[in-house]
């Protein structure tokens, strides 16, 4: 028993798998909870340096995943979102010093509007000779909330201004707050993305979905070694789909490989259990009243991951 439960996770983690990592601000004490501060992030591009991590543009990243290649497991994407001006006065220096790439993803009406915290056109357009410029919608709403006609308005005027300020039309969006549910997914599919971005815990594999690309926040004194082993779980989600009108998730519904018999589960707000599958498959018998309008539903296989977000609308 032990054996064949050894082959299985030995299995799982010869998949090499790549890490995408989110940050939001630098060096801005005064929001703790999206800051990484100056000292932490040199340690952190410290640590991949010096352990032979390569920092990858997220455009190497979707040509390995359109040539379907094996993905290294020494493969490293920053992401950075929001276009906080504390990226181009604090962070970007550090970025050129150790020149990593980067993609940052932009709130397009921030930027038009002037607001104070974030970056003007000419500061993005400069940030273009060290990184990528991605979309990260234009009002940066709650979308599992907008109408399907709000989300396309909210995108054809993104798309619009990123066109019209960079002069191409942008390649990668990551989802405002990470959340998403099928409707909002098909709704920004609809647009030919080479990648869209979400933020649930895991990694991406030469099987992730192009349009569903996992990434891990780095935010504050995280433990970096603990994150770089998290791998792929290869799992279709069939439930929860949506947020339950009476705050009671009763059913979880997930596929993975046939070879795995028991993994954990977690629920935003409780603690990890350990769940028994059927040929690959878990089927929940139990209710989980959700505390928390935002839930995080996680399945781990030893170090693989694969977790599902839901929204109250």
């Amino acid at each position: 028993m032990k054996t064949a439960l050894l082959f299985a996770l030995l299995s799982l983690t010869l998949y090499a798998d790549a890490h995408l990592f989110v940050y939001h601000r630098f060096g801005d004490s005064k929001h703790a909870s999206t800051n990484v501060s100056l000292e932490t992030l040199k340690k952190q591009f410290d640590y991949f340096k010096n352990n032979h991590y390569e920092v990858i543009p997220l455009s190497k990243l979707n040509q390995a995943l359109k040539d379907e290649m094996d993905i290294p497991d020494n493969w490293v994407v920053f992401c950075i979102d929001d276009s906080y001006k504390s990226f181009y006065t604090n962070g970007l220096s550090l970025f050129k010093e150790y020149k990593y790439p980067f993609t940052l993803f932009v709130y397009i009406e921030a930027t038009n509007k002037g607001y104070g915290d974030f970056m003007t056109w000419e500061q993005i357009k400069d940030t273009q000779n060290y990184g990528e410029i991605g979309l990260h919608s234009y009002a940066h709403k709650h979308m599992v909330s907008m109408s399907k006609e709000a989300i396309k308005k909210d995108t054809d005027k993104a798309f619009t201004s990123f066109i019209s300020h960079l002069g191409y039309s942008p390649k990668y969006y990551a989802y405002p707050f990470g959340e998403f549910d099928e409707r909002v997914q098909k709704e920004i599919s609809s647009y030919g993305f080479d990648l869209v971005l979400n933020q649930n815990v895991g990694a991406v594999s030469s099987k992730s979905p192009r349009g569903d690309l996992d990434r891990i926040a780095l935010t504050g004194d995280v433990n970096l070694k603990y994150k770089l082993r998290i791998k792929y779980l290869d799992a279709q989600w069939h439930s929860p789909k949506n947020y339950p009108d009476n705050a009671k998730l009763n059913e979880i519904h997930v596929t993975m490989p046939p070879s795995i018999k028991k993994a954990e589960l977690y629920v935003s707000g409780g603690g990890w259990e350990y769940i028994k599958l059927k040929d690959g498959v878990f089927k929940s018998t139990k209710t989980y009243p959700l505390k928390f309008k935002r839930t995080r539903v996680i399945i781990k296989y030893g170090n693989a991951y694969t977790s599902k977000i839901i929204v109250k609308k």
